[in-house]
């Protein structure tokens, strides 16, 4: 009985010790809405190439249908890391009242010269032939004041058409909205990859405009964090974009596509060749192989979403960004 006391009370000096040596790992949260466009599901589906992972953190992610319930999770502390919509973004700061709120990196850009432009198309046997031609119509959304919504908006508008008055949009998820045009359900509908390319080389549908033609470039989905929790957690924040980093150059590497498309195959559970003639070239969005956002873009589609009524005042991108984790990290790989 003396023994163990004795050893009892050398365990209970030498504990903080033994906690500050081997503290758990944090765990970071992050939320997706589709992949492969969103690489962080990709990306920690392959730990085995990245450096920090399961050391100084690792890292869970959270299925959503999109990114405004995304900023009720981060705001609720149920995420780290949230995929937001340059919309939500905008949104979480004006509605959400989320001051603390940061961009703090790259998840896809959309409208960047030389890669792809996300559609808006309508059936191949339709007789709508211009913008104007939509007036009277039903267009197909993923979520009334997100990205595409906002960009179908401004292109609309710049032709004369504006909502209810001139069109009706209501709310379809991506892979419904192929069913609902061939229906004739729907008479547009603003698509993504891989369901725009799919449709657009099986001859079903054509495109009328992109995102680039309605509002340029855009920032259209970012990794946002909150600043308590970044400067709480810095040292893990930045292996984890370290990591990204790595993981990125990685996927984007041609010398690892045909592993890489099998990643993605295994990840999303599609054959590879759904992906193989466009995932990770020209033909695919735009992914920053520094995970650095585009802020410049993403102050100029926040112009655009206050000109079209969603947001009520100016926001300063400036003031609600930290580029300081991906440039820390950046300079780590030389």
């Amino acid at each position: 009985m003396r023994r163990r006391h004795l050893l009892a009370g050398i365990g209970a000096l030498s504990l903080p010790a033994v906690a500050r040596a081997q503290a758990a790992p944090l765990v970071i949260r992050f939320g997706w809405a589709i992949t492969p466009a969103q690489f962080l599901p990709l990306i920690f589906a392959n730990t085995g190439i990245l450096k920090h992972y399961g050391r100084s953190y690792t890292a869970e992610g959270y299925y959503f249908k999109g990114s405004a319930p995304q900023i009720t999770a981060l705001a609720a502390g149920e995420l780290e890391i949230a995929a937001l919509a340059f919309s939500s973004f905008g949104l979480a700061i004006q509605n959400a009242h989320m001051a603390d709120i940061r961009v703090v990196g790259d998840l896809y850009q959309d409208g960047v010269t030389g890669f792809y432009s996300s559609q808006y198309v309508v059936r191949a046997d339709s007789g709508i032939k211009t913008v104007e031609d939509l007036k009277g119509k039903t267009i197909a959304t993923n979520g009334l004041g997100g990205a595409i919504d906002m960009a179908m908006r401004e292109m609309l508008r710049k032709h004369g058409l504006e909502d209810k008055r001139d069109y009706k949009v209501i709310e379809v998820e991506f892979p419904n909205m192929a069913a609902m045009l061939g229906e004739q359900k729907v008479d547009m509908a603003g698509m993504v990859a891989p369901f725009s390319l799919t449709e657009v080389k099986a001859g079903r549908v054509r495109s009328l405009f992109t995102i680039a033609d309605a509002m340029g470039v855009a920032q259209t989905t970012l990794m946002a964090a909150r600043a308590p929790v970044i400067a709480k957690n810095r040292a893990a924040f930045v292996d984890f974009f370290e990591d990204v980093q790595t993981g990125t150059r990685w996927l984007l590497d041609p010398a690892n596509r045909p592993e890489a498309l099998a990643l993605v195959s295994k990840v999303t559970k599609q054959p590879v060749a759904n992906f193989a003639d466009w995932l990770f070239t020209g033909d695919d969005y735009f992914h920053s192989p520094d995970a650095m956002p585009n802020v410049k873009a993403l102050q100029a589609n926040l112009v655009v979403q206050k000109e079209l009524g969603f947001l009520k005042a100016d926001i300063d991108v400036a003031k609600y960004s930290d580029l300081s984790l991906v440039e820390e990290a950046a300079k780590r790989h030389g």
